[in-house]
């Protein structure tokens, strides 16, 4: 419980521009925020770096160390700059490079994600969800194996679980503190099976999550992802998080209550990505509750949480739940 003056404390899990977004957000008010990312990513620039230097996949990491940066927007615009032009360069950020030089340098993953923390001078922590190469498998409902984050979501197939190798990784000591001494913990939004289950999946941050008091908020997907959760209701999003976390967790799931239904049309949208249906007289029976809030907004036709009201109502939703735990 925060004393009068301190920061309370936001642990969030996830990975890619989900997170990204909600980081933003959340650092332009006084709260200590932990971010716990994904290092499962095996494509790209990160799926190079992890053939060619054995380090946990940077790309996760980085993108969220942009968006809590507090530096002239000419650094995070170079930290995220991606090499188009030189073959030996090509598709590498400066950002992934910087990272895996600091590993060399310091030995060690963690130890270059807070040094390069220092350089950016970051309004919060980063830290990986493993200190470690982990490799994301899942298995499809047509009992295919598929092994790589970046070949999950091409098979078209839905997915029965995901699973990690080695299965047993330990995560950071200061992962685990940072949980249990959390004011709120929040998961989403981002890819459900390769962003935000990655996390869960290390026993550890699963057992201290269950373990600690801080409410625990989901936030929903405003859209299906292709290759993911084609044709997910907001409940099989719950269901899949509750199947691999073992226990039924959330307190509050967190969905927007827009419609956005003729945008799709407009944008004429096909195959199975469209808006996440809310099929309320489930989750009414899964989580103690549900928000349903305007936290969405359009850029350029594509559905987008709006980052400002995302951290709005989770301060306001953390501060009546300490508020309640005090009467």
């Amino acid at each position: 419980m925060p004393h009068a003056g301190e920061k309370k404390k936001i642990v969030i899990f996830g990975g890619g521009t989900g997170l990204a977004t909600l980081v933003r957000g959340l650092k332009e008010f006084h709260v200590e925020i932990t971010a716990v990312v994904t290092v499962a990513d095996d494509g790209g620039s990160s799926g190079r770096l992890l053939d060619e230097y054995d380090i946990p996949p940077p790309g996760d990491i980085r993108n969220v160390m942009a968006a809590m940066s507090d530096v002239e927007p000419l650094i995070e615009k170079m930290f995220q700059y991606r090499f188009a032009s030189s073959e030996d360069l090509k598709g590498h950020s400066l950002g992934n490079l910087m990272l895996a030089a600091l590993t060399n340098i310091t030995g060690d993953f963690a130890n270059a994600v807070e040094k390069m923390s220092l350089i950016l001078n970051l309004k919060g922590r980063v830290l990986p969800a493993a200190n470690q190469r982990i490799t994301l498998h899942a298995e499809l409902e047509d009992g295919t194996i598929v092994t790589g984050e970046s070949k999950i979501p091409v098979y078209g197939c839905r997915i029965r679980e995901v699973y990690l190798s080695p299965e047993e990784v330990e995560p950071l000591p200061e992962t685990i503190e940072a949980i249990m001494a959390a004011d709120l913990i929040v998961f989403g939004p981002g890819s459900l099976y390769t962003s935000i289950m990655p996390t869960i999946l290390v026993r550890a941050i699963r057992d201290a999550v269950l373990k600690c008091t801080a409410r625990k908020v989901y936030i929903c997907n405003l859209v299906t992802q292709a290759g993911e959760t084609a044709d997910y209701s907001a409940s099989d999003h719950l269901k899949a998080l509750y199947h691999h976390a073992e226990a039924s967790f959330i307190d509050t799931i967190l969905l927007n209550n827009g419609d956005f239904t003729s945008l799709f049309a407009q944008y004429e949208y096909q195959g199975p990505t469209w808006p996440v249906i809310h099929d309320l007289d489930v989750l009414e029976k899964m989580v103690p509750e549900v928000a349903l809030e305007d936290i969405a907004t359009v850029n350029d036709g594509h559905i987008l949480h709006e980052s400002k009201k995302v951290a709005s109502w989770l301060m306001a939703y953390m501060e009546n739940a300490i508020e309640s735990n005090k009467t």
